[in-house]
């Protein structure tokens, strides 16, 4: 019989997420390990899609789990590994970043003491373990703790908070070890069930398919209630995004793709257009560059994960591109985006590197706020789906040795 336990932990809304704050010496040294814990905190898997007897909320975006520890790599303070536990299936997922519980990661290592920094402005430099990436977090110190109380509002959260600023270097290739792992920045996706389907496949923060909306018979503008209400709909974005896995080299058949439910992200673009958010404020055309909507584990994401944002702005840059093609052309300004809880901002570098792209830098700015600290009890249960977390890992294995880093 499982033993049941409890972890040390802090429970935070980073951006428009909130997840389970742990340091990685409370955890099992073994990832696999993870697993039976982390499925009895957050409750997972839940037939019903609400998580009551856990810490989850029922939908991807607050079914998460961050694990934070000072590094020992020389050009980082910190490293980061984000887990993604699935809703309704028994497992959890390793195979991608989450970058608004990345607003999250600098001030609780500070607050929880695992970095020293002085008072005021700070820059904590954050190795992403899931991408083997590096962001850079800005933010406020006052007497040892990180500012939380400010000014800034950010789209899809209620009141305002203290700015975080997020920059994600050398973003590209976080996935698969490529920024267009076809080498194409547009395709024809041979999609079973569907036929050909045109697509952008970039990988930035974290890899995405990007499609037309109207090639899929929307308008783009469409909440996330509608999306779910079209029928057939979600069968079909997921077809594409299985498909889109095995062109970009992130799994080797659909039926590993289909294991693999972090990346990519589907995203569906328009131009943009006059639109409705959640809280039914108007969102103009004329104050946006962008219409989109992700799809998300499955489902339509509430707002917009930032990671898929940051590779929507990268994607953006790149000339050919749907998303280019969508999109308003904003020069060196930043690209304002409408999606399903307002309008947000991002800002990417990409430049051309020979007879191909890199994306140099991409920026946001958050905010995060703790909501609990404690301790969270868990009681792994006897039947407990394991090929998730091997899919997981295997998937984690394969962008390792794509890029060559262990």
């Amino acid at each position: 019989m499982p033993t049941p336990g409890t972890l040390p932990a802090v429970f935070m809304r980073g951006g428009t997420s909130k997840a389970l704050m742990l340091h990685r010496r409370d955890v099992p040294g073994d990832i696999a390990a993870w697993e039976p814990a982390f499925l009895s905190a957050m409750d997972s898997p839940d037939p019903f899609g609400r998580q009551l007897n856990g810490m989850g909320g029922g939908v991807s975006s607050v079914s998460k789990i961050c694990i934070v520890e000072p590094s020992t790599r020389p050009d980082a303070d910190i490293d980061y590994t984000f887990v993604q536990v699935v809703v309704r299936d028994g497992r959890i997922d390793l195979s991608g970043n989450c970058g608004n519980m990345l607003s999250a990661v600098g001030p609780f290592a500070v607050d929880e003491g695992l970095v020293e920094v002085a008072d005021g402005p700070v820059c904590l430099r954050i190795f992403n373990t899931n991408t083997r990436k590096r962001i850079e977090a800005g933010f406020e110190v006052r007497g040892g703790r990180a500012i939380y109380r400010g000014d800034l509002a950010i789209p899809g959260v209620t009141g305002t908070g203290a700015p975080i600023r997020l920059d994600f270097v050398d973003p590209g290739g976080a996935t698969t070890g490529n920024l267009l792992p076809t080498g194409a920045v547009r395709q024809t996706l041979d999609v079973p069930g569907l036929g050909p389907v045109e697509a952008s496949l970039v990988d930035a923060a974290n890899a995405c398919v990007f499609v037309l909306a109207a090639d899929l018979g929307l308008t783009g503008t469409e909440l996330p209630a509608a999306l779910e209400a079209v029928p057939g709909l979600l069968d079909r974005l997921s077809r594409i995004r299985l498909a889109a896995s095995v062109a970009m080299g992130i799994a080797p058949d659909p039926d590993a793709a289909a294991r693999i439910v972090h990346v990519p992200f589907v995203g569906l673009v328009a131009p943009p257009q006059d639109s409705s958010s959640l809280s039914g404020a108007a969102i103009r055309a004329a104050d946006i560059d962008l219409t989109a909507r992700v799809i998300s584990n499955g489902v339509p994401h509430q707002a917009l994960p930032l990671t898929a944002t940051l590779c929507l702005a990268v994607a953006a840059r790149i000339a050919g591109s749907l998303v280019h093609e969508a999109a308003r052309a904003t020069g060196d300004a930043a690209l304002r985006v409408g999606m399903p809880s307002g309008i947000l901002t991002a800002d990417a570098t990409v430049a051309r590197d020979g007879d191909g792209w890199r994306a140099e830098r991409g920026s946001f700015f958050r905010t995060a706020r703790p909501l609990m600290r404690g301790e969270v009890f868990y009681e792994p249960r006897t039947q407990v789906q394991t090929d998730g977390t091997r899919a997981t890992l295997l998937g984690r294995e394969s962008h390792e040795q794509a890029t060559g880093q262990r």
